[in-house]
């Protein structure tokens, strides 16, 4: 229970920052240092070895390198959930399982619904179907103990099947033409990284240098490189023996490390370079728009629905159970949160629409507004919420 309030601290901090760098980067894009911004943005970075060259600007290297590291976290704590943790057993996974399923199928049919004419705008079905842990535990945060624990992992739980979702998501449907090459030398490190944990090895500069390999390899094949890190990490042991014969556990250890760097320094950036729109330029006729009502609509109306009608049907049926110490309204409120989409939504956004002025970002306000609009709704569901009766006895003063 101490490493889950640890973990829940870390990402509610996490969620507040988000906050402050993405006002930051709306006030700058708005204002007469728009230019600075922008050209901060396309900053050309380039590293080269012999015939290997890796040139790009900055926001790129920020997409597709530091948001490896950020799935590498996402692939550590799915497989520690699964394996030993909120996700390892059928009773235990199969409602957030529901809720998450609920919450990703409805709000892609809501965005594809409005946009079923439009081939190019289709592409992003997939944006309204993630859900910022970081945001939403910030907000949940804000409640103190009126929020039950068991609801705080709820989320927990759902938000990593979510992201599970969406690394799936991203290797089918978000995948360019492939190198033959690329893909050959990126398999054989993931073999190499699989050898090295049947064979006990628990050094992690080994996994980083073969990983590394790999991370290149599938830059360079056409499948979208932050893979290479959910790959690394489901190779990574999760105990072992060092060379003195310590027991150890160099995922666990991984995770713990990589956290803080993940949640106050990459994620931040991500959302520094991704979240600057200019709304100066975006009239109220392009929000009314097919893809920015499909996002809004999506991500607001859709993950609620989806969430707590997918829940409701499974508890109802018995095939599950409400969290411990929670009432239906504390579960509505907790679904609106998931309407909070934010680095994941942004971050698909980017794959879906490559050209990013194809829509006049309309598409990244709509995320931005129906995270602030299911943050701000989500904390006043909760706020006038009566606590179970369990739970009112914990939080009477």
């Amino acid at each position: 229970m101490r490493i889950i309030k640890k973990f829940i601290q870390n990402e509610s901090s996490s969620g507040v920052l988000l906050i402050i760098v993405t006002v930051l980067a709306l006030l700058i894009s708005n204002s007469s240092f728009s230019y600075l911004y922008n050209s901060f943005l396309y900053i050309p970075v380039e590293v080269r070895f012999g015939a290997l060259e890796i040139a790009k600007p900055l926001y790129l290297w920020v997409n597709d390198g530091l948001m490896a590291i950020f799935f590498l976290l996402i692939g550590l704590e799915v497989k520690r959930e699964v394996v030993e943790g909120h996700l390892s057993s059928l009773d235990k996974a199969l409602l957030p399982g529901i809720a998450a399923v609920g919450g990703m199928a409805v709000p892609a049919a809501i965005y594809v619904f409005f946009n079923l004419n439009d081939e190019t705008a289709l592409s992003g079905w997939a944006i309204p179907t993630a859900t910022d842990i970081a945001f939403a535990l910030g907000i949940l945060s804000l409640l103190g103990k009126r929020v039950p624990v068991s609801l705080k992992i709820f989320l927990m739980a759902l938000a990593i099947i979510d992201d599970l979702g969406a690394i799936i998501i991203i290797s089918i449907f978000y995948t360019s033409q492939l190198s033959i090459l690329s893909i050959t030398i990126a398999a054989i490190c993931f073999i190499v990284l699989i050898a090295l944990n049947i064979f006990g090895v628990t050094k992690k500069a080994a996994y980083f240098i073969v990983g590394t390999i790999m991370w290149i390899s599938v830059l360079k094949s056409g499948v979208h490189a932050t893979l290479a890190g959910v790959m690394l990490a489901f190779t990574i042991p999760l105990s072992g023996k060092n060379e003195y014969g310590k027991q150890v556990s160099p995922a666990k250890e991984l995770e713990h490390n990589l956290h803080f760097w993940v949640a106050f320094m990459i994620l931040p950036i991500f959302a520094f370079v991704n979240a600057g729109v200019n709304v100066t330029n975006i009239s109220l006729d392009q929000m009314a728009g097919t893809v920015p009502m499909g996002i809004l609509l999506g991500l607001f109306v859709g993950k609620q629905l989806g969430v707590f009608g997918f829940s409701w049907v499974a508890i109802k049926l018995k095939i599950a159970r409400i969290p411990d110490d929670s009432n239906w309204m504390q579960l509505y409120g907790v679904s609106v949160l998931t309407g909070i989409g934010f680095t994941m939504s942004l971050f698909i956004g980017t794959l879906a629409f490559s050209d990013e002025s194809l829509y006049h970002f309309t598409d990244k306000l709509a995320i931005l507004l129906a995270s602030f609009a299911s943050g701000i709704v989500g904390y006043l569901v909760l706020k006038i919420s009566k606590p179970a009766p369990s739970q009112a006895i914990k939080v009477k003063p």
